[in-house]
């Protein structure tokens, strides 16, 4: 069998998109609460002008029908003022947040056979330690995001005169660092996901076919998408004023299945190894018996 049928067969089995439509609406429901927490902890370690980096760096891979309507309302929830991090409202923030990951760890317990053993508490805190760790890491990606045309501008004027005419043909690229960068942190979050949220033990070697899957068609269907809400969908005329958040809720539903779709080709993958390693085991197990002195 194809180890396609295999993967939608297990995808079906494990009710792939009731889960799929469950970390679409936690991800929707934790988006804002996450950015809230993330330009908290940004203005926390003095580094508040980053937030702005943070919301680009979230958006810049979604298609613009999806991002623009939401962008504008983050705008408007991260120019409210608030209090510092270590406050009651941003640690009920991050509880909020956590039940995304909460959602993820259900859907790759279930993909992989392999739901988590430990206590509902101990869960709770390893997912409220996800948010932290990646609000933490965006920090950091949008503070160098905001700090490389300085030091791009700074490596210019102290190059020689020739080589910085030349450079300077390369401005884009802090677009393009940008993008990669976008996709290093993805790729690092689908990673720590399926490495540490599900039960069991996987290699990151094992888990590396899903989560190129994942980022391969995320970005295919982000650009599909787009051009679908640009030319042929229309919205509005079916949700009125909820035409933004019911194009979020199907772009993130999709989004969900591609994410549980890659842990199942990582099981199907994990699955058959295993067979086949019982196989050449029998195989061997047999040519030695036969192989072994008829005794008289």
């Amino acid at each position: 069998m194809p180890i396609t049928w295999d993967v939608l067969r297990r995808f079906e089995a494990h009710y792939g998109w009731a889960i799929a439509a469950h970390v679409a609406m936690s991800g929707l429901l934790a988006i804002f609460p996450f950015l809230i927490f993330v330009t908290a902890l940004a203005a926390f370690l003095g580094a508040g002008d980053a937030s702005a980096s943070v919301v680009r760096l979230i958006f810049d891979t979604w298609p613009p029908g999806v991002a623009g309507p939401l962008a504008g309302e983050v705008d408007k929830v991260l120019t409210t003022p608030r209090g510092g991090v270590l406050t009651v409202g941003v640690l009920l923030t991050l509880w909020v947040t956590s039940s995304a990951v909460e959602s993820l760890r259900i859907a790759l317990g279930r993909a992989y056979d392999s739901p988590t053993s430990k206590p509902v508490w101990l869960s709770r805190l390893q997912s409220m330690w996800f948010v932290v760790l990646g609000a933490l890491g965006l920090v950091a990606v949008a503070v160098l995001i905001v700090l490389w045309p300085i030091m791009w501008k700074l490596a210019l004027s102290w190059l020689p005169a020739q080589v910085s005419v030349q450079l300077a043909a390369f401005e884009l690229v802090s677009d393009v660092l940008r993008y990669l960068l976008t996709v290093v942190v993805l790729a690092a979050a689908l990673t720590a996901a399926h490495l540490w949220l599900p039960g069991g033990r996987r290699s990151i070697r094992s888990v590396m076919p899903g989560v190129v899957f994942t980022i391969v068609v995320w970005l295919l269907g982000a650009t599909l998408f787009s051009v679908y809400l640009s030319r042929f969908a229309d919205y509005a005329s079916t949700y009125a004023g909820l035409a933004g958040v019911m194009t979020a809720i199907v772009f993130l539903n999709a989004s969900a299945a591609l994410f549980i779709l890659g842990a199942e080709i990582n099981a199907a993958v994990a699955e058959r190894s295993k067979a086949k390693a019982r196989a050449l085991a029998e195989d061997s197990l047999a040519h030695m018996r036969g192989a072994e002195p008829n005794p008289a």
